[in-house]
């Protein structure tokens, strides 16, 4: 028996979860439901199965467009969300000048208590806007 805390968990589409319930029951292989309207053991694929597999998706569905709907708003009052950069003008041009000056990328990256890895993006950033 596969336990599973709601029949979304089956698949991450409707279909997926039809696949997923119909090789478990040809395998004899029941699914306990935990939670939701399909809740209780199942041994065959039933309407209240496949109901909430379409449910699921619905829900899914709708997350989705409300959230893209959410980004797109915030989007438009020019807020773009992620973290902070934590190159500023300032820094941007110590990391360039030490550069320029031959310093490693390991001596500005400790120096401006930069990554390694964003001192060596600042750089290549500029190669890639004046090259």
């Amino acid at each position: 028996m596969l336990t599973v805390q709601e029949v979304d968990r089956l698949g991450r589409n409707l279909i997926e979860g039809l696949l997923v319930l119909n090789d478990l029951f040809s395998r004899g292989i029941a699914v306990k439901v935990l939670e939701g309207i399909a809740a209780g053991e199942h041994t065959e694929r039933n309407l209240i199965l496949d109901m909430a597999l379409a449910l699921a998706e619905d829900r899914r569905r709708d997350i989705v467009r409300k959230t893209r709907n959410g980004l797109d708003s915030a989007r438009a009052r020019g807020r773009t969300g992620g973290r902070p950069g934590v190159v500023d003008a300032d820094k941007r041009r110590i990391v360039l000048a030490r550069h320029a000056d031959g310093e490693s990328i390991r001596t500005i990256a400790r120096a401006t208590k930069l990554s390694i890895g964003t001192a060596h993006s600042v750089i290549a950033e500029q190669r890639a806007t004046s090259g």
